[in-house]
């Protein structure tokens, strides 16, 4: 059945209680965007190479975790506690064991140290995949209402971008307070990891699971193979799934490379802090604006609008002349369109669910995010393994004078490329998804029509 709170309007305190799911989610799993590969080559001591390898590995590993994770959370009955938020509760623990664990450097031989990255970068994964999928499906759960949904999709960016930034300040100088580093890397990595598990409890205790269908008997025996077929009918899931790939590629990509270009193009390295500082307060700013965009526009309109700020802003990026004033403005325009764009697919993704289960009769939250999920991390494996092949293709010499062709490889690495994936992920949205505002709406109110005559029938 499908309870009556479906539409009730979130508190505030459920909404932020939810971003802090991913303040939480942040605090672990950017210590491996962020820390990882240098951990590996420095104190660890294996070759960037081989680090490179482990992140590619590893996500193609994760892509296929998050699908199977999703299947056994929609299999699993829902309890006492709910059916997602248990394993915000109980998975956050060995999260944060495997975060600590995958920053240990044991004495081992090389190949040693190269199987031990391997396994434990897997296991955070697979560990990560376990909290974080349930977590991504239960926004669908807490409403349908259109504005809260985009309330929380809202929030979570904030928190994601707010763990980004402190990740990003607050390690590095735990580690450097200790004159043994290993020892550094386990202080810092596991102060933020037990910081993550208090998030994740805080989100657990103040959220609520408030669209609650328990399945017929019939649908219950359905078999994974079978509820993954049944995703190829639905079609804003999948435009979802196609933009994200296109538009997480795109925002990896200038991330992997823009250290190149400041040092190179523009010849400030030292602007990295300011860059992050800027693109991650940007995106806050821009989030708040999401719900009242949403409520005007639709999420549709919303999305395609931000994507084409952030395109216009980085092909203007590109033909102008690089000097820091130009490349600090139009960077400021363009995270704050993007920042519409990246805070709103987990928004939709819900409402996808939704779909689903209007067009299947199967409400299986699980799939449909971890299917989404599944993108995602082919994106971030490929946007992890490309930059390196793109660089010797245009001629990069490391710590040397670079070409002129190789300084316009950089330049259209750092603002073309990502331009042409995020046109092409407007595009798809354009065409393919076909989920409107009036169309959801008549979506949720069939839903309800449908269980009110099956709880009449029960009743009678």
């Amino acid at each position: 059945m499908m309870e009556n709170s479906a539409q009730k309007k979130l508190t505030l305190k459920e909404k932020i209680s939810y971003g802090l799911g991913d303040v939480g989610n942040g605090f672990m799993f950017d210590m491996g965007q962020i820390y990882l590969l240098k951990f590996y080559t420095d104190i660890l001591g294996i070759s960037a190479y081989w680090g490179g390898l482990v992140f590619l590995v590893s996500k193609i590993f994760d892509a296929f975790a998050d699908s199977s994770v999703g299947a056994f959370v929609d299999k699993r009955k829902v309890g006492k506690r709910g059916k997602f938020r248990p394993f915000i509760l109980f998975g956050s623990i060995p999260l944060a064991i495997m975060t600590v664990i995958s920053f240990m450097a044991p004495d081992f031989s090389d190949t040693g140290k190269i199987v031990f990255a391997f396994i434990t970068y897997m296991a955070f994964g697979l560990s990560y995949s376990i909290v974080n999928i349930p977590y991504g499906s239960l926004a669908a759960s807490m409403t349908q209402d259109s504005v809260d949904r985009a309330s929380l999709g809202s929030f979570r960016a904030i928190g994601s971008q707010f763990a980004m930034l402190i990740s990003g300040m607050v390690v590095i100088p735990i580690v450097l307070y200790f004159p043994d580093q290993k020892l550094g890397y386990t202080v810092g990595i596991g102060s933020m990891a037990l910081i993550g598990v208090i998030f994740h409890y805080i989100c657990y205790r103040n959220t609520n699971e408030n669209v609650i269908r328990v399945p017929k008997k019939e649908e219950e025996k359905l078999p994974m193979s079978k509820l993954f077929k049944l995703l190829l009918s639905n079609r804003p899931l999948i435009a979802l799934c196609f933009v994200c790939l296109f538009m997480v590629a795109g925002s990896n990509l200038r991330t992997a490379v823009q250290l190149y270009y400041l040092q190179y193009n523009l010849g400030n390295p030292g602007l990295m802090s300011l860059l992050s500082f800027t693109s991650i307060g940007i995106a806050v700013i821009g989030s708040f604006f999401i719900p009242a965009l949403v409520k005007r526009l639709g999420k549709k309109k919303t999305f395609i609008i931000g994507l084409f700020i952030g395109i216009a802003a980085d092909v203007a990026n590109f033909v102008l002349p690089a000097n820091v004033p130009t490349f600090l403005i139009l960077l400021t325009i363009g995270s704050l369109g993007l920042s519409f764009a990246l805070g709103l697919p987990w928004v939709m993704v819900a409402d996808a669910v939704d779909y689903h289960e209007w067009k299947t009769g199967q409400r299986t939250e699980g799939i449909v995010y971890s299917s989404y999920s599944f993108f995602r991390k082919l994106a971030q494996a490929l946007a992890g393994f490309i930059p390196g092949v793109a660089l010797g293709l245009i001629g990069y010499v490391p710590n040397a004078e670079q070409t002129a062709g190789a300084l316009l490889g950089i330049k259209g690495l750092m603002f073309l490329v990502p331009a042409g994936l995020n046109l092409i992920a407007a595009v798809i949205l354009i065409v393919l998804y076909n989920l409107t505002e009036d169309f959801y709406k008549k979506i949720v109110d069939e839903l309800k029509d449908k269980q009110k005559v099956n709880d009449s029938l029960k009743s009678a």
